[in-house]
This record gives C-alpha cells, sequence and structure tokens, in this order.
C-alpha cells in the first residue's frame, strides 16, 4: 500500500482556506487550561472548516509555542477571537445568529446524534477538571453529551471537540 503524497492529499493552502465556505459552527472554550489541548482543538477546527473558535478567560491564546506544537499551524487558518468572559461570547456568537449548546452531562442534555442543527451553531467547550461554568450553561440554548459506555463519563476536551465536530459536519465532508 502507498502512501498518499501531499499533493495527492489536495490540502488547501492557507489562502484557499480563508476564501473557502465554513461550516457554520463556533467553539468556544471556557476556560480551558492546555496549551496542547487549545493547539489540538484549532487543529481540529481547521480539519472540518469552522467557521471560528472563541477563547474565553483564561484560556491560552496565540501565539505560544506549545499552542503551536499540536496545532500545525491551524492558528493562522481558523478565525479567533478572545473574550475575558464566556458570557461575552456566548452573547456575541447569539448576535450573529447562532444556537448555543454546551458539551455537558446535565439533567437535560441530549445525545449528540440527537442534535439536530437547524442553522448557525456554537458549542461550548469546558474547563478540563470543572466542565462547562454554571455562568454559561445558564445562558446556553441546551446541552448535549457524547454517550459513552465505560467506567469513565468524561472525555478529554480536544477529543470531545473532535468527536461534536465530526457529527455536525460529517455530511459536508467530500467524499459523504
Amino acid at each position: 500500500m502507498r502512501k498518499l503524497s501531499m499533493n495527492e492529499l489536495g490540502r488547501k493552502t492557507v489562502g484557499e482556506f480563508r476564501q473557502a465556505p465554513k461550516n457554520p459552527v463556533v467553539l468556544i472554550l471556557d476556560n480551558i487550561r492546555s496549551m496542547h489541548n487549545v493547539g489540538s482543538v484549532f487543529r481540529t477546527a481547521d480539519a472540518f472548516l469552522v467557521e471560528g473558535i472563541c477563547l474565553c478567560g483564561y484560556t491560552p491564546r496565540p501565539p505560544h509555542r506549545d499552542i503551536q506544537k499540536t496545532a500545525l499551524g491551524a492558528t493562522e487558518t481558523v478565525n479567533w477571537e478572545y473574550f475575558s468572559d464566556v458570557t461575552a461570547a456566548i452573547q456575541s456568537v447569539r448576535q450573529k445568529g447562532y444556537r448555543v449548546v454546551a458539551a455537558e452531562q446535565t439533567v437535560e442534555s441530549m445525545p449528540l446524534q440527537q442534535l439536530a442543527p437547524d442553522g448557525p451553531l456554537a458549542v461550548v467547550l469546558g474547563n478540563e477538571v470543572e466542565g462547562v461554568s454554571a455562568e454559561a450553561l445558564a445562558i446556553c440554548d441546551g446541552s448535549i453529551e457524547i454517550p459513552q459506555s465505560g467506567t469513565k463519563h468524561s472525555l478529554n476536551v480536544s477529543v470531545a471537540a473532535g468527536i461534536i465536530l465530526w457529527e455536525l459536519c460529517r455530511g459536508t465532508l467530500s467524499g459523504s
């Protein structure tokens, strides 16, 4: 089996990425601690052509070599904005027409696969230990969770972002 070359993969240039139509999804990172997690979320957001990322609170921001280590240049392609407060980020995307859901297990959360996006969607991803903040949960339009069958009932935030984006964007990927 022969590995494909970069040319055969048909990857977009930075310019082509910026001009490409985006999936109407925004990720809101609520006080993420790890620069590696932030970089991984950027890389995944690039892979799924999302509209952008909101970095909130003490979430690390580019440029930083530890973010770049996992982002592999995605901080140069994915639009991002910083908000000192997650509620300001939620209000900002809501004013742009986005429905906002938290990726959090709550008594009202629905399984991810039951979410039926009917327009632009923002997903709040929470802190590695505490999850989505109470302030954010209070103003979200609902919450989703990734069904899990093992003994652990949480996932690394960057893994959760990948699963959520796959579910939300898989119908728009070439070859789908």
